[in-house]
C-alpha cells in the first residue's frame, strides 16, 4: 500500500511497505534545490531513519530531471531569503554553506539504513552532491552528471583520482553508460525505469534484518572515514569558500581600480586644464 506521509512543500515522502521514498518536488524548476528543500529533506530523513516500520530510502525528482542543482533566485527562495535572510559578509556565507550543503549532506550520508537515489534526466553541481550522499544510484538512461568542485565534494571518492582530475579538468557531462562503467552508478536503466529498478533493488536490500543493513552501512562508511573522507570534506569546502571569496575579492579590486583609474583622469584632465 502507497502511504503518503508528513505535509511538506518542496518535498513529498511515501512508504509502500518497508520503502520509503523522499520526492524532490520543483519539477517546474527542475528540482532546483532551496534552502526548504534541503531542510524538509533532513527533516524527512531523520524521521525515516528512526521509523522502524522503513528498511530502505529512496530519493527521487518529479518531473524530467533528478535535480539541476542549487536554487539560484526562483521567486519562493527569493521570497524565504526575504523572510529568513542569510545575513551579510564572510563569516555568513561560510556558515551558511556549511549548514545547507555539509551539515545536511553528511547528515545523509550518515542515515543508518540503505539509501537510492533515482536519477533521471540532469543530475548537475548541487544534484550530484545529493545523490552521490545515497548509498547507490540507479539511472535511467537519459541521465547526465555534471561533477564540480560543489561545497561537498565527493567527486575523487567517485570517480577515482585521475579520472576525477581529468573530467573536472575538461568540465564536461557524463553519460549514464560512463557513469556505470566508473562505477559512480550501480545500474542503468531503459528511460523512465529508473524508479521501479531503484524500488526493486530496495526490496531486494529489505530482505535483511534492520540490524544486519545497519551495521554493514556503519562498517563500509567507517572504512571510508579511516581513509580521511570527512577531513577531506572539511578541507575541500575550505577551498570552496575561499575560491569565492577569491571572486569577490577580485570584483571589490576591479572596483577599487576602476575609481583609482577615475582619479587620475581626473587629476589629469585638471592639470590639463589648469
Amino acid at each position: 500500500m502507497n502511504q503518503e506521509l508528513e505535509n511538506y512543500q518542496h518535498i513529498e515522502v511515501e512508504q509502500t511497505d518497508r520503502i520509503a521514498t523522499i520526492w524532490l518536488n520543483r519539477p517546474r524548476y527542475r528540482n532546483a534545490q532551496s534552502r526548504l528543500m534541503l531542510n524538509e529533506m533532513t527533516d524527512a530523513f531523520r524521521k525515516l531513519d528512526y521509523d522502524n516500520s522503513v528498511k530502505v530510502i529512496i530519493l527521487a525528482g518529479r518531473g524530467d530531471h533528478f535535480s539541476a542543482g542549487h536554487d539560484l533566485g526562483t521567486p519562493e527562495e527569493l521570497e524565504d531569503q526575504a523572510t529568513l535572510p542569510y545575513g551579510k559578509g564572510t563569516v555568513a556565507n561560510v556558515n551558511r554553506s556549511w549548514h545547507l550543503f555539509i551539515e545536511n549532506s553528511l547528515r545523509w550520508r550518515d542515515v543508518k539504513k540503505p539509501t537510492i537515489a533515482a536519477v533521471q534526466g540532469y543530475c548537475i553541481f548541487g544534484g550530484l552532491m545529493i545523490a552521490s550522499c545515497m548509498d547507490v544510484i540507479v539511472a535511467s538512461k537519459n541521465a547526465k552528471f555534471l561533477p564540480s568542485h560543489v561545497q561537498l565534494f565527493n567527486a575523487p571518492w567517485d570517480l577515482g583520482i585521475r579520472k576525477a582530475k581529468q573530467i573536472l579538468f575538461e568540465n564536461r557531462f557524463i553519460d549514464a553508460d560512463e557513469a556505470l562503467d566508473l562505477g559512480l552508478v550501480s545500474e542503468v536503466t531503459e528511460d523512465g525505469d529508473h524508479y521501479e529498478a531503484a524500488f526493486a533493488q530496495a526490496q531486494r536490500f529489505a530482505e535483511n534484518s534492520l540490524l544486519t543493513l545497519r551495521m554493514l552501512k556503519h562498517s563500509i562508511n567507517s572504512a571510508q572515514d579511516a581513509m580521511g573522507y570527512r577531513q577531506h570534506i572539511e578541507a575541500s569546502h575550505s577551498n570552496y569558500m575561499m575560491m569565492h571569496m577569491a571572486q569577490e575579492i577580485s570584483q571589490a579590486d576591479a572596483g577599487i581600480a576602476d575609481r583609482q583609474l577615475s582619479g587620475v583622469a581626473d587629476a589629469l584632465r585638471k592639470e590639463e586644464d589648469g
